[in-house]
C-alpha cells in the first residue's frame, strides 16, 4: 500500500486534471500550441515535399533550360551583376539548335501577364507564354483536350494562332467548343486551334489560366526588347551533362566570355526548382518550430509551476504516504509520472488540434498535407519528455520534504 505504482499516479494525474478544469486547460494552453504548430507546419511541409517531388518541377529528368538569371539568389548583389548579363536571343537558340550534337531539342519560350477576353468575359493576369513548336515536347509536357499544338510555319510565320488552357476554355466560354474561336490576349485577335488537359494547382496556383502563342509572334505583339528561355531537351541522363558542356561552350565562345570569368547565364533542371522550393520553404519551416518551440518552453515552466502547487496542496498526504512506509523514490516517482502524463495529454491534443488544422489549410489552400507516423510518435515523446524535464524539480522537491513536518502542514 505504501508502493506508489505506475497506474495509480497516472489516474491521480487524470483526476488532477478533471477536477481543476480551468487550470488544466491553461496548464495545457503552451504545450497544445506548441505541439499543433509543429505536427500542422510539419504535416503541410511534407505533403508538399511529396507533391512537389513529383510534380512541381517544369523540367523533366533529362531536360535543362537556359537563361539570364539564377532561379536562386543569394544577394541583391548578385541580382543587381545579373542585371548587367546581356539578354539571351532567338539567335542564341538558332546556333544551339546548329551547334549542340547532344541536344535532341531546341525550343525557346518568354512570357508576360495580360487580360484575355471573349466577348464579355475576361480573366486578368493569365500567364501569355510566347513558345517554339518544338517546346510542348520538352519539360513538362503539354497534352490537349482538343485541338492541337502550334505549328512550326505558325512559328515561322507569326500567325496568330493560340493553345489555350483549361481554366480559360471553362471561364471564357461556359463550356462552348473553343476551336476556331477568336480571343482578345493583351488587345490582341488570337485564334484558339488547341485546348490544354487540365492539371490542376500546386501550392494553391493554378497550372491552367496560360495562353501559349508562337514565340515569333508574342515578340512582334508585346516587345523583343526582352531575354528569351532557351529549353532543351536530352535523350538521358548523361547526355543531358554532355549536352549542358556543349551549351556553355557554345554560348560562352559566340558571347566571348573570358575563360576566367564565370557564364553570363545560368541553368535550370528539375533539381534547381527543388533547390529552390527547400530555400524557400526551410526558413518557414525552421521559424514556425522555433516559434513552437517557445511555446513548449512556456508550457513546460507552466507544468512545473502548476506541480509546484499540487505539493504544497498535498503536503499532508505525502507526509501520511511517508508516515506508512513509502521512500523518497516513491514520491518522486510519483511526480514526475503526473507532470509527464500532464504533458503527454497537451501533446496528444496538440496533435489532433494539429492534424485538423494541417486539414483545413489543404481544404481552403489546395495545399497537400500528410500525416507522418514518425512526427506523431516524437511530438508524444518530446511533449512527455518536457514533461518529465519540467517535473524534476517538483518531485525532487516533495521527495526532500520530512515526513513529520509534512503531517503538521494544515493545507
Amino acid at each position: 500500500m505504501s508502493r506508489i505504482n505506475v497506474g495509480e499516479s497516472v489516474g491521480m494525474a487524470f483526476g488532477s486534471l478533471w477536477s481543476n478544469k480551468l487550470r488544466t486547460f491553461l496548464t495545457l494552453l503552451g504545450i497544445i500550441i506548441g505541439v499543433l504548430t509543429i505536427i500542422a507546419v510539419v504535416s503541410v511541409i511534407q505533403g508538399l515535399n511529396r507533391y512537389v517531388y513529383t510534380k512541381m518541377a517544369f523540367f523533366g529528368a533529362n531536360d535543362f533550360s537556359v537563361s539570364k538569371f539564377s532561379m536562386i539568389g543569394t544577394s541583391l548583389k548578385d541580382y543587381l551583376e545579373q542585371l548587367k548579363r546581356r539578354d539571351l536571343t532567338m539567335e542564341d537558340m538558332r546556333l544551339l539548335r546548329d551547334k549542340c550534337p547532344a541536344c535532341e531539342l531546341v525550343g525557346a519560350s518568354t512570357g508576360t501577364g495580360r487580360t484575355v477576353k471573349f466577348g464579355s468575359a475576361e480573366i486578368q493576369n493569365t500567364d501569355v507564354s510566347g513558345v517554339t513548336a518544338v517546346d510542348h515536347l520538352i519539360g513538362s509536357v503539354i497534352e490537349l483536350d482538343g485541338g492541337r499544338h502550334l505549328l512550326p510555319e505558325e512559328e515561322e510565320r507569326s500567325r496568330t494562332s493560340a493553345v489555350i488552357g483549361a481554366d480559360v476554355a471553362e471561364k471564357l466560354f461556359a463550356g462552348r467548343d473553343p476551336i476556331g474561336r477568336t480571343i482578345k490576349v493583351g488587345g490582341k485577335n488570337f485564334r484558339v486551334v488547341g485546348v490544354g488537359t487540365k492539371r490542376g494547382k500546386i501550392m494553391g496556383f493554378s497550372q491552367d489560366n496560360y495562353v501559349r502563342i508562337p514565340i515569333t509572334t508574342f515578340l512582334k505583339s508585346f516587345g523583343s526588347r526582352r531575354s528569351i528561355q532557351i529549353n532543351v531537351h536530352t535523350s538521358s541522363q548523361e547526355a543531358m551533362a554532355r549536352a549542358q558542356e556543349e551549351v556553355r561552350t557554345i554560348l560562352r565562345s559566340k558571347r566571348k566570355v573570358p575563360y576566367d570569368t564565370p557564364d553570363d547565364f545560368s541553368f535550370r533542371t528539375s533539381e534547381t526548382f527543388i533547390s529552390f522550393y527547400k530555400t524557400a520553404t526551410n526558413g518557414i519551416y525552421f521559424a514556425m518550430i522555433g516559434i513552437a518551440s517557445i511555446a513548449l518552453l512556456v508550457g513546460g515552466i507552466v507544468v512545473m509551476n502548476i506541480m509546484l502547487v499540487a505539493v504544497t496542496e498535498r503536503t499532508k498526504e505525502i507526509g501520511i504516504r511517508m508516515a506508512i512506509g513509502a521512500r523518497r523514490k516513491d514520491i518522486l516517482l510519483q511526480f514526475l509520472i503526473e507532470s509527464s502524463t500532464i504533458a503527454g495529454v497537451g501533446g496528444a491534443v496538440g496533435i489532433v488540434l494539429g492534424l485538423g488544422v494541417a486539414k483545413l489549410v489543404s481544404a481552403a489552400t489546395d495545399l497537400p498535407s500528410t500525416v507522418d507516423p514518425a512526427s506523431v510518435i516524437v511530438a508524444i515523446v518530446m511533449s512527455t519528455s518536457l514533461g518529465l524535464f519540467f517535473g524534476i524539480y517538483p518531485a525532487n522537491k516533495a521527495a526532500r520534504l520530512d515526513p513529520v513536518e509534512a503531517l503538521r502542514s494544515e493545507i
